[in-house]
């Protein structure tokens, strides 16, 4: 049986950490940042988790599974 390779766009934007959660970075940041409010510039600035129902698709992409 041959390996399995890992989805090379998924190991860029997810990291596993070891608690097994999954940390992704934000979407809207790249242009169009004139109408945001900093407020919201500066929340989308933090890293954010992949929601518990999708964590199983990104493992399995990274080829943990």
């Amino acid at each position: 049986m041959p390996k399995m390779k890992t989805v090379r766009g998924a190991a860029k934007r997810f990291k596993v950490k070891k608690s097994g959660k999954i940390k992704r970075g934000s979407a809207f940041r790249s242009h169009i940042l004139t109408k945001m409010s900093q407020k919201r510039k500066r929340r989308l600035r933090n890293a954010q988790y992949v929601a518990d129902v999708d964590a199983a698709r990104v493992k399995n992409m990274l080829g943990m599974k």
